[in-house]
């Protein structure tokens, strides 16, 4: 045993979407005499080069997951845990809590996780929130709808990445917006059942914010502004984030991202907040318990300089960042997706563009790519971009994605009533 004690990192992630948190964390880790310890559900490829040890089980599945964690701890003294991957983040964080090191806390990880928690204690503290209800039953939610006013957006309860959510602007387009929903909840009921949350529309530009949680003090890390696509989605299609976003310096924010913190009694993490800047002011739509994704951290590091990989072995060894920018840039994110289902065949991303900064293909030959409400992350490859505002910024990313080359076959729309599979971008595992 490492006297020091061990690190343990529970789903390592997509290579392209994680490599360069884990790249920070392992230097960390080795400037502190730690060890790192992943428990990961796939043989192991890239992140070989990282960790010390590589135990593999079925994360997905609770109890496998508790139990091996256990066994690790059982011959290392665990000094911290990490986990950035939404479907893991909640017994993740209920296994911090019982082996008494830093994390979102039992109560601040439940609230994160069930919407409809993060609604009621966000209500109850007086923070501004649309009218919601939650239920299974098509009836019981059309009536809620009516009482709450339509637009009103539905939700599955306790999903990512904007699966199953659909607004509906009245009545007659409420039935199918719920039937959307409810599809989505059940293919992952985890532990709070297929429910679907109904609630007000926000109107207004959404934006995200990363943030530091220590001892339950909130630290804003940087701003993304959100481009969403179609309605009535809400796939995100966009990213961009100004280190010297004038957002950053709004006072109403930022008691608003304390306040909200403090309700759902979060104790120690990073946490990814979407936000709505509605005409009565910002409306906070979720609190997730983990770092952003969509490389949104890469964003924030192109940009400011603040290494969220860092930011975050501090609070999960239970040590206040210090955070402190030394870039002032703009970055952004531009995803790459279909006009229609397809079968991929090839994917050709720009090796050089006005400000390209990294460009991907998302998927392998032969990949079949659904949009909504067939399917979700429907996205074929990426381009990022750096500039020095976020006019230029954007610009640059519409000529690099521009250049991106895809040949893909159509195929039909699923039949009627067939449920989609859990997109593999979600679950954030390499193949």
């Amino acid at each position: 045993m490492n006297e020091a004690g061990a690190l343990l990192v529970i789903g390592s992630g997509l290579k392209y979407y994680r490599e360069y948190l884990v790249t920070s964390i392992h230097r960390k880790a080795r400037a502190a005499g730690l060890r790192l310890v992943l428990l990961n559900n796939l043989k192991p490829t890239w992140q070989l080069a990282y960790f010390d040890e590589i135990v593999v089980a079925d994360v997905f599945d609770p109890a496998v997951m508790v139990s091996a964690a256990k066994e690790i701890a059982a011959r290392e003294r665990v000094v911290g845990l990490m986990c950035w991957d939404e479907p893991l983040v909640l017994t993740a964080g209920e296994l911090a809590a019982e082996f008494g090191v830093p994390g979102l806390g039992s109560a601040g990880v439940h609230a994160c996780r069930d919407k409809h928690r993060t609604r009621s204690l966000l209500t109850a503290a007086g923070l501004p929130q649309p009218g919601f209800a939650m239920t299974d039953d098509r009836v019981v939610a059309r009536a809620a709808a009516e009482r709450i006013g339509f637009p009103v957006v539905v939700k599955p309860r306790a999903l990512g990445a904007s699966i199953g959510v659909v607004r509906a602007d009245d009545l007659a387009t409420f039935d199918a917006a719920f039937d959307v929903a409810l599809s989505a909840a059940k293919v992952d009921t985890g532990v709070y059942g297929a429910e679907v949350l109904v609630e007000g529309y926000a109107d207004g530009p959404e934006i995200s914010v990363d943030g530091a949680v220590h001892k339950g003090e909130y630290v804003p890390l940087f701003l993304a502004r959100k481009h969403l696509g179609d309605a009535p989605y809400f796939e995100e299609v966009a990213h961009v984030v100004d280190a010297d976003d004038p957002l950053l310096a709004d006072q109403t924010l930022a008691c608003t991202l304390s306040r909200a913190h403090a309700a759902l009694g979060i104790e120690d993490g990073i946490t990814h907040t979407e936000v709505k800047l509605t005409s009565q002011g910002p409306v906070v739509i979720e609190v997730n318990g983990r770092v952003g994704g969509d490389l949104i951290p890469l964003l924030g590091r192109i940009s400011t300089g603040i290494d969220t990989g860092e930011v975050l072995f501090d609070v999960a060894t239970g040590t206040r960042p210090e955070v402190a920018l030394s870039r002032h840039a703009v970055a952004g994110i531009r995803f790459g997706l279909p006009e229609h289902d397809c079968r991929v065949r090839t994917v050709m991303v720009p090796d050089a563009a006005p400000g390209l900064v990294a460009a991907a293909p998302m998927v392998d030959p032969d990949t079949t790519l659904r949009l909504p409400p067939g399917g979700y992350l429907a996205r074929h490859s990426f381009v990022i971009c750096e500039a020095d505002d976020p006019r230029a910024c954007l610009d640059h990313l519409t000529e690099a994605a521009a250049l991106v080359e895809v040949v893909a076959d159509p195929i039909d729309p699923p039949r009627g009533g067939a449920g989609f599979e859990m997109p593999a971008g979600l679950l954030d595992t390499d193949a």
